[in-house]
């Protein structure tokens, strides 16, 4: 696959646009926002959202959203998990039969609790459509420091063809055929990753965050091997690998989010504050309402819409969360007498 096109401009199809260009691929960088592309032609630079990452001459920067997609083999589908149905419907007139397309979002839709590629290929039946995530922030991906992802496709060989598309000597990137394992571990990892910021903005140290990054995958692999992924993903780089770079990086917006609501900020000032769409907010209600259709307990997820949604603070949460009844760690474990 030698023409890529990424469909929008924030910091991760930014940052993937350079890596794609950096392995000679002919790249064609796509938003809706025209202002973006204008200041992507003039400055080679997302200077909002990735400063001090400049981009190549040979990508191709548009606003034309049918050429892009008639020009390109393999498709990127970058833009926020809120917008993916809507762009899949605008993208679905000029998708050719069998085309790849990879999201690379991670989310949960509230209203229909479908995961993002679910909402591809309702969207647009004719692509051949895969998901890459991984532990992977803009940031540091932009900067080419080494990075290892996992491609996730029905076949084989789609995720060959993206491994071999993306891989280079800083940009590792594994094959998985666990699609939902994958696309749930993305998406929870950024609910628990706003409990961690909470506990962060409250002061809470290094025990705190260790429980809650260990119950968290508890609860994702609980909920995620319910609905038929497999143990394996929950423990690879798209389930602890991702959870883990989320509750602790300073990149990372859910931890950002959650650290002000710790602080005091309601959800909404804290989501004006970060500047930037906080996936975690999105995928709460969703991962509640995927709990009780399946009969599963996530009580750090259900703190956190508490938080979120009912003006519960922070603190009283992490309170409640601590005084739960008591229970056994592992219930497959068993006493000898």
């Amino acid at each position: 696959m030698e023409k890529i096109g990424v469909i929008g401009a924030g910091s991760w199809g930014t940052a993937l646009s350079l890596v794609l260009a950096n392995n000679g691929k002919k790249v064609t960088l796509w938003s809706i926002v025209e202002s973006e592309i204008a200041m992507l032609k003039e400055k080679h630079e997302h200077a909002d959202k990735l400063p001090g990452v400049i981009l190549p001459e040979s990508i191709t920067f548009t606003t034309e959203l049918k050429e892009t997609i008639e020009a390109s083999e393999m498709l990127i589908l970058a833009v926020p998990s809120v917008f993916t149905r809507s762009t899949a419907k605008m993208m679905a007139p000029f998708v050719k039969e069998g085309q790849i397309i990879v999201c690379v979002a991670k989310g949960i839709e509230e209203d229909t609790l479908m995961t993002l590629s679910d909402i591809v290929e309702e969207e647009i039946p004719c692509a051949d459509v895969a998901v890459m995530c991984g532990p992977s922030h803009a940031e540091e991906v932009g900067i080419g420091l080494p990075t290892t992802v996992v491609a996730g496709a029905k076949t084989r060989k789609t995720a060959e063809c993206i491994q071999d598309t993306f891989m280079n000597e800083v940009f590792r990137v594994y094959t998985s055929p666990d699609i939902l394992g994958m696309e749930l571990g993305g998406a929870l990892k950024n609910v628990i990753a706003l409990a961690a910021g909470m506990a962060d903005g409250l002061g809470y140290g290094d025990n705190t965050k260790a429980a809650l990054i260990t119950r968290g995958i508890t609860e994702i692999g609980r909920l995620a091997m319910k609905m038929g992924a497999r143990n394996e993903t929950i423990f690879g780089l798209t389930g602890i690998g991702d959870l883990i770079v989320t509750c602790e990086s300073k990149h990372s917006r859910n931890r950002k989010a959650g650290m002000l609501m710790g602080q005091g900020y309601t959800m909404e000032e804290a989501t004006k504050e970060v500047k930037m769409v906080v996936e975690g907010i999105y995928s709460a209600k969703a991962a509640l309402a995927l709990a009780d259709r399946c009969d599963v307990e996530l009580p750090i997820i259900r703190e956190v819409n508490r938080v979120l949604f009912e003006n519960k603070p922070a603190k009283e949460a992490v309170s409640d969360l601590m005084l739960r009844d008591k229970r056994v760690e592992n219930e497959i474990l068993d006493w000898e007498v």
